[in-house]
């Protein structure tokens, strides 16, 4: 096949045992509600497959994080195990409550500004 999906693996079950998702089920409803990117594409097809070198946006609670694949795990293993798998390119800002107040101090500016 020359979509890649010999060595990839299918979306759903990339989230889950990369541990960013709680369960298969619910990576599985994530991808169909939409909400994951692909190489800036969206991807509604949990059975989709992504390979290393593919990078993908994820929403989570708040922010939006955006990872590179690095390789396939085979399993749904330790936190460490899953999370030398992927690497964080942004892990987004938090994202402002509506209605709510700014933030309690101004932007970082470094440890040397006064």
């Amino acid at each position: 096949m020359s979509d890649g999906r010999a060595s990839g693996l299918r979306l759903d079950r990339l989230l889950y045992f990369l541990r960013l998702a709680p369960s298969r089920t619910r990576a599985h409803d994530w991808v169909c509600e939409g909400h994951i990117r692909r190489n800036g594409e969206r991807v509604n097809d949990p059975s989709r497959h992504a390979c290393p070198g593919d990078v993908l946006t994820l929403p989570l609670p708040g922010k939006v994080m955006v990872v590179e694949l690095l390789a396939l795990p085979a399993r749904r293993g330790p936190k460490d195990e899953a999370a030398a798998c992927y690497r964080v390119l942004d892990a987004g800002r938090p994202l402002r409550q509506s209605g709510g107040e700014g933030p309690a101090r101004g932007p970082d500016r470094g440890p040397d500004a006064q």
